[in-house]
């Protein structure tokens, strides 16, 4: 037995309370190196002869990755209290695995166990129940729809040029709103807006002006329209917050430029010494080298009340539905902490989602953000399907350890993008194979978390990085992939139709085939496996566990106990119940 793998620790992924009632507890053991595992747990004020009483549960393996497998089981303490230890086995021995190490036998004292002191209602983590069940649309705002020409930039080019860097098509609000009866059709419920408000870029994560709409965009007139008819449709609204820096014209940025050690304002950024500008260099700090972009001090308390202003105000005057964070990362978290407070004071169930790539913890604990762009899941999904240069078992391994880096709530909000306008278009990264973009899908609508399509995405727009990314949406149907536009919306829709198919679904990876993807999604008595061919080779399937004669949701057919998957095909079974 590797004791050295062996590992708990009573706090975020391994031990937390998933509702006011229900622990979940984990263990992390080497791959393969464990046959059974057992909780041993009890309340630390029951005794008897002078012995803690304790019971045994069994724990069941939730997962593996490439080194690790990992342990789950989920209980409910009476007193919403325990300590707590684990029985790990081999084919050899048994050791008892506690806060204080191995032992051979269970010790009679609680003191030598894990701790979870006590189950605070106030301290579970309790992101929107709404997010479960949304599907995302992102919009670049000036690349979507021109509805109102009056607003048009002075230089706007015709629409559906190449993008550049700093060309403008007049794209607006107006536009969204014209376009809403589309999002509906395919199945969207929920929209998130790049940035919105007054900056000089097409892009607009210069901010100039934090309570102001862009006057390219429209107005707090037809944004407040736009948010209403998108309530009224069933969708809800997230902006972007790009509290990390600012625009260079920002107002008290240019009055520091002006005024240097005098402004009000110095201490409003990160300034290294004066005079800001030289030659060669600024003497600030930016987000990465951009001069156009001052890093905000959010330290410091008078940036702290404008921005929290800010996230107050637009919830309040126009009641969006969620905050986009954007390089979340570099904010301090005490801001965070502060930002959750305010918004989740106005409005409870407001959606905060971090702008962060890589591994998040520290921000999802409860208070700070209900979940993060998962770009880990992204690029795993990309390596395997896009790009085709990991295997069944690699995908898996790493999707595994994904799901196990945090609890199992914040999975199941955890935003699941393909592509943004920061990356690559989906479809281009598929080399245009249209086919490789369809698994994509099916596996991205059924993967726990909230899926974000963007714009475009859903008819076969293409395009490389940044500026190509960000092309105007085509909205000549003759120019548009139907095929594509029809088969994401019946994905949505049997999504929409089968609890199971959303992110409420306990999932699971199955090994049914080699080289070929599967796994269940569950809940309650509705189960549904999905088998997916991403070879271009036909494969032959056994079915078994009640998959025999389960009829296939996306044929509407029964399947016998064996069925056939040509290439870059798959399968949706309804487990068979009778």
């Amino acid at each position: 037995m590797h004791y050295t793998s062996i590992f708990h620790r009573p706090k975020n992924n391994f031990a937390y309370a998933y509702d006011e009632d229900t622990l979940h507890i984990r263990l992390q053991s080497k791959k393969g190196d464990l046959n059974e595992v057992t909780l041993i747990y009890g309340d630390p004020y029951l005794w008897k002869d002078d012995k803690w009483l304790y019971k045994k549960e069994p724990m069941f393996l939730a997962g593996s990755d490439d080194l690790f497998d990992y342990w789950h089981i989920s209980i409910k303490p009476d007193n919403h209290r325990i300590r707590y230890g684990f029985i790990c086995k081999d084919s050899i021995e048994a050791v008892v695995y506690t806060e204080r190490g191995f032992f051979d036998e269970i010790p009679n004292h609680c003191h030598y166990y894990f701790c979870f002191p006590f189950l605070n209602k106030i301290d579970v983590f309790t992101p929107p129940s709404w997010v479960k069940d949304t599907v995302w649309y992102q919009i670049f705002p000036e690349r979507f729809s021109n509805g109102d020409t009056s607003i048009n930039p002075d230089n706007v080019e015709k629409w559906g040029e190449a993008p550049t860097a700093s060309n403008f098509f007049g794209g607006d609000l107006q536009g969204v709103v014209n376009r809403l009866d589309y999002l509906v059709d395919l199945g969207i419920t929920g929209i998130y807006f790049t940035p919105l408000f007054e900056a000089a870029t097409n892009h607009k994560y210069d901010t100039i002006d934090y309570l102001k709409i862009d006057s390219h965009f429209g107005d707090k007139r037809v944004f407040k329209k736009l948010v209403e008819e998108c309530h009224k449709k069933g969708i809800k609204v997230m902006l972007d917050a790009v509290f990390n820096h600012s625009g260079y014209n920002f107002k008290p940025f240019q009055d520091v430029l002006e005024k240097e050690e005098q402004s009000i304002y110095k201490d409003w950024f990160h300034i290294k010494k004066f005079p800001l500008q030289e030659e060669n260099k600024v003497n600030y700090r930016t987000f990465g080298f951009e001069p156009i972009m001052p890093k905000l001090n959010t330290e410091n308390k008078e940036v702290q009340n404008y921005l929290l202003h800010v996230a107050k105000y637009w919830i309040e005057e126009f009641n969006i539905d969620g905050w986009r964070l954007d390089v979340a990362n570099e904010v301090d978290h005490y801001f965070w902490r502060e930002f959750r407070k305010t918004v989740k004071s106005i409005k409870p169930d407001v959606y905060i989602l971090g702008e962060i790539w890589h591994d998040s913890m520290p921000w999802l604990q409860g208070d700070q953000f209900d979940a993060v762009m998962n770009y880990r899941f992204t690029n795993a999904a990309l390596d395997f399907f896009a790009k085709q240069t990991s295997t069944v078992e690699k995908f898996q391994n790493e999707l595994t350890k994904v799901m196990q880096s945090y609890p199992q709530h914040v999975n199941e909000v955890a935003f699941n993008l393909l592509g943004s306008h920061d990356t690559p278009r989906v479809l281009t990264m598929c080399q245009g194979e249209t086919q490789r973009l369809k698994l994509l899908y099916v596996f991205q609508f059924s993967f726990t978390g909230t899926p974000c399509i963007y714009y475009g995405d859903e008819i076969g727009l293409t395009g490389g990085d940044d500026p190509g990314c960000r092309k105007c949406m085509e909205w000549d149907s003759t120019k548009q992939d139907l095929d594509l536009f029809f088969f994401v919306k019946k994905l949505l829709s049997l999504r929409k139709k089968f609890a199971s198919f959303r992110s409420d679904g306990e999932f699971a990876f199955k090994d049914l085939a080699k080289d070929i993807l599967s796994y269940t999604k569950t809940v309650g008595s509705e189960e549904l496996m999905f088998i997916i061919n991403r070879s271009n080779v036909e494969k032959e399937i056994q079915l078994s566990d009640g998959f025999n004669h389960a009829l296939d949701i996306w044929t509407n057919q029964y399947v016998p106990k064996r069925i056939s998957l040509k290439g870059h095909d798959f399968a949706i079974l309804l487990k068979n119940l009778k």
